[in-house]
């Protein structure tokens, strides 16, 4: 770097203009590449020598150097990325859609690739009503086949789960993207589901390995389990060490309820699938995801195997009542603690997601957990 440094301050040399132009280059190269791949194991490390080379490449005061030079490297800096888009018209509309701010709050679309832009669109379509997202992927699909894209249900990314669903296509043609699906063959495949599990598990490690993959794709995706973390809701895509800890927190969860099912007490199954359902619930988005969207029915079923549990604790002759907290929060706050607000999505006072659900067994309570819209 000191070498560097030396070269490139040397006046009126052409060898320092030819690594200049060439530095500029290599930062617009990564720069572009950093966005195309944002999960790489080296997105971090590249980011960091991205800042190394900016910090080289400062420029001396503008006096000292010939205005066509100055030209020709802001041209450098500039990716022209914006005017390759086919689907920036996609893009334009979508951001531009009052409805669906109402639901995404500013998450609006940062892409600046085709492909990128196609998935993100997708990920955010997920966590809105299925009846506006609906309307919106058939809107999605015109506008790409007007630039001579076509749909392609093959094109796709599998995410294992009990069931196989297409979520929503890739596109070929002259946009190439890749969809997603969930994939019943990449859960069996997967070391945690080979093991002799009832039915209700096999659904709950569908969860976690479907979680896990989607964390790994949407950086939009937060945590609100308070056991990682009690005083807000964290970002699982800058945080990466809040990730491992609500990955680990999961798989816990998960072997303690697997464990809990070799007793016959019914009510200490019940406890870990109350905690179980709230690591489920607790990976949100900011606002949360809408409750009849792809997400928040996903997330239902994990709520019905919850029933289940209670029902039998019943049987069993224990008082049993599950309370899942909706509505104003106002009516629903005596059954919470340690609840999250935020000042977006839904409507002011009211809960957005309930976390956790209230419980009271056999006279005993077990307070909830919401994020719930402040009233400003």
């Amino acid at each position: 770097m000191q070498h560097l440094h030396k070269l490139l301050t040397i006046e009126n040399s052409e060898l320092a203009k030819i690594l200049r132009f060439n530095l500029y280059g290599l930062a617009a190269t990564l720069t572009k590449a950093n966005q195309e791949y944002p999960f790489d194991p080296g997105f971090n490390l590249c980011a960091e020598l991205l800042q190394e080379l900016d910090q080289i490449l400062q420029l001396p005061s503008s006096e000292s150097l010939n205005p066509q030079l100055l030209q020709e490297v802001g041209d450098l800096k500039q990716p022209k990325l914006t005017n390759e888009l086919k689907l920036l018209k996609l893009k334009e509309a979508f951001n531009c859609d009052s409805e669906l701010n109402c639901y995404l709050g500013n998450s609006h679309i940062q892409s600046q690739i085709d492909a990128e832009i196609w998935n993100e669109i997708h990920r955010k379509l997920l966590r809105v009503p299925e009846d506006l997202a609906t309307s919106w992927r058939q809107k999605a699909l015109k506008l790409a086949e007007e630039v001579g894209a076509v749909v392609d249900n093959r094109n796709l990314d599998k995410l294992p789960f009990v069931r196989d669903e297409i979520i929503y296509p890739g596109l070929s043609g002259t946009v190439k993207a890749k969809g997603l699906c969930l994939s019943q063959k990449a859960l069996v495949n997967s070391e945690i589901a080979q093991n002799n599990l009832s039915e209700n598990l096999h659904l709950i490690a569908g969860f976690l390995l479907l979680y896990i993959k989607f964390m790994e794709i949407d950086p939009d995706l937060h945590h609100a389990l308070k056991s990682v973390f009690s005083f807000d809701i964290v970002s699982l895509y800058s945080k990466l060490e809040q990730r491992h800890q609500y990955i680990d927190a999961l798989s816990d969860r998960f072997h303690r309820t697997q464990k809990s099912e070799e007793y016959t007490d019914t009510i200490v199954n019940l406890c870990a699938w109350i905690d179980m359902d709230e690591a489920i619930h607790s990976l949100v988005f900011i606002p949360p995801a809408e409750r009849y969207s792809w997400w928040g029915k996903l997330q239902k079923e994990s709520r019905l195997i919850l029933r289940k549990a209670a029902d039998k604790a019943i049987k069993a002759g224990n008082e049993v009542r599950i309370k899942q907290l909706s509505g104003l929060y106002a009516d629903v706050c005596e059954f919470s603690k340690d609840d999250l607000q935020l000042d977006c999505g839904g409507n002011p006072g009211e809960v957005l997601t309930c976390l956790r659900v209230y419980a009271r067994i056999n006279q005993e309570e077990y307070p909830g957990r919401v994020i719930f819209r402040t009233l400003r």
